[in-house]
């Protein structure tokens, strides 16, 4: 008789985000009076970046969305400007993930136009557009921006195409897209792409998930799946699995896990609840961390994911009594770090007209700069300029480290490198013995003629400022909630002008350091 060994196994997985919880804004901290739209489009409303908050709001007559400093916290004036050049319901807006201060929004009207927010923001209502795409020939439902490549922006429409639009053009209306795809039978009602940008997934009305090439739009693998009724979906990073969230047979919300490579039966499937709110996935590829936030829901759900069965490990929930109609996220490089925030949703609140922060954070007793939770991060410098992309490159993002301090130096080399400066480029991956010291010295004599012509565009189109403000546009505040915007421009510019000392001392010591290691290198050799 064989006598097999049983292995003990624990019922739980260690893991560091196990404890992971929500910590909501307070009152003071939310943006409150907000007229969030009504529209029943299953999108999120709102976007952000680490300068401004973006919300489609409610409005008579056109479509307009609200652009405000995520600093401008508070209640908000029912008359502050807003960005209004649409004839029909905005249904979407997202910021260029490389530029904070441009956003593309899409409309009823069967438009899409790009904006360009001033550096203090809307401070009169904005009109005209910077570019506006014309080639819809029904209302454009949802825009994603190319994730690694600049100016690529992708938009699909009731007219159940997908269009693929290069901004590097000096047209201000472009009708031509540089490539449309026409595999969808319905309307597609999610997009996601995977970390390089080289493939992007669909969910279509007619229960069909696709996946396809990004710049050929080349069919790869399509799921059509009788017990999962997909509506939306995520690529979870690298990982080479696809998240869809649905309703099953019997109409219970569901999850199900797709592999990239094979996508006729579903890696897992796990109905979750009966409500009729639609799930909207949230993924962070640093942390393999899945938040659901369902509309109409007060909480969220967060799971952590991983390569091997059974692929998703729940964690917890986040509970409030307040419904949530749509969330908007807060890029990586926007957390706060010192207070160990992984991940930080914009709650819109229609029913209070306000819009909640909420943080997901670590707990630790350490207030030092935790590294394990905070590894190389997608930064704000595009990997590939549209015309690379469009030639046939592909390339993951440009990665950037969260340490306090360390974005300065990064940011320095790499706006060096946006610029085209090769020999600052071939620099930094070289050795500092390898460099010629003249050319240091030659260097460290002219850096504030260099890093002049380093700074980006916005920055020399900018006018002449005063304190933070327009010249063209100073005049005494006659009101309170124009002392405010004063003061909270004012706070804006004294920050970027730190930003610009900062940068300007480590760029000193930089230079100095390579001396040094040069004159260290050079001394033995001449012996």
């Amino acid at each position: 008789m064989t006598v097999s060994k049983m292995t003990w196994r624990p019922q739980y997985r260690s893991s560091k985000f196990r404890h992971v919880f929500g910590k909501a804004a307070t009152k003071e901290s939310c943006y409150d009076g907000v007229p969030i739209t009504r529209s029943v489009q299953d999108n999120n409303f709102c976007a952000v970046n680490p300068r401004f908050l973006a919300v489609i709001t409610e409005c008579a007559g056109g479509g307009a969305f609200l652009v405000l400093s995520v600093h401008h916290t508070g209640k908000v004036d029912p008359h502050h400007p807003r960005v209004s050049g649409h004839r029909g319901n905005v249904l979407d807006v997202k910021w260029n993930p490389f530029n904070d201060y441009c956003i593309a929004s899409c409309s009823e009207d069967s438009t899409v136009k790009v904006w360009e927010i001033p550096p203090h923001g809307v401070l009169k209502n904005l009109t005209v557009p910077l570019k506006e795409l014309q080639g819809h020939s029904r209302r454009v439902s949802i825009i994603e921006w190319h994730p690694t490549a600049n100016n690529i922006l992708f938009s699909t429409a009731y007219d159940y195409k997908i269009m693929i639009w290069s901004l590097d053009c000096p047209e201000q209306v472009i009708k031509n897209p540089v490539r449309t795809i026409s595999h969808h039978t319905d309307v597609v009602l999610s997009m996601s792409f995977n970390t390089d940008g080289s493939l992007f997934a669909t969910t279509c009305k007619d229960r069909k998930v696709r996946l396809m090439e990004a710049r050929s739009g080349n069919l790869l693998q399509e799921a059509n799946c009788k017990t999962h009724r997909a509506n939306k979906v995520l690529v979870l990073g690298n990982m080479k699995m696809l998240l869809t969230t649905g309703t099953s047979r019997w109409n219970e919300r569901q999850i199900a896990l797709w592999d990239q490579d094979d996508m006729s039966v579903p890696l897992l499937e796990e109905n979750l609840d009966g409500s009729s709110g639609v799930l909207f996935p949230f993924y962070d590829p640093d942390t393999h961390m899945l938040y659901l936030a369902g509309k109409g829901d007060g909480n969220i759900r967060y799971y952590e994911i991983s390569s091997e069965k059974p692929y998703v490990h729940y964690l917890t929930e986040y509970r409030s009594h307040l419904p949530q109609k749509g969330m908007g996220v807060m890029p990586k490089r926007g957390l706060d770090v010192s207070s160990c925030e992984v991940f930080r949703f914009y709650k819109l609140v229609t029913i209070k007209s306000v819009i909640e922060p909420l943080s997901m954070i670590v707990p630790r007793r350490s207030e030092s700069y935790q590294e394990d939770i905070y590894p190389m991060t997608a930064g704000n410098i595009p990997a590939l300029t549209a015309e690379e992309w469009l030639s046939g490159i592909d390339k993951g993002p440009v990665l950037m480290s969260l340490k306090p301090g360390s974005q300065v130096a990064e940011s320095l080399s790499e706006l060096g490198k946006g610029q085209g400066n090769v020999v600052d480029t071939r620099r930094s991956q070289s050795r500092p013995g390898m460099l010629q010291l003249a050319y240091i010295q030659d260097q460290l004599g002219t850096k504030d003629g260099k890093e002049d012509s380093t700074l980006t565009d916005q920055d020399r189109n900018r006018t002449p400022v005063s304190n933070g403000e327009d010249l063209a546009l100073c005049s005494p505040p006659r009101t309170e909630n124009e002392l405010r915007l004063k003061f909270h421009k004012q706070q804006e510019e004294i920050r970027r002008l730190r930003e610009l000392l900062n940068q300007r001392d480590v760029r000193i010591k930089q230079l100095e350091l390579e001396i040094k290691n040069v004159k260290n290198t050079q001394t033995p050799s001449s012996l």
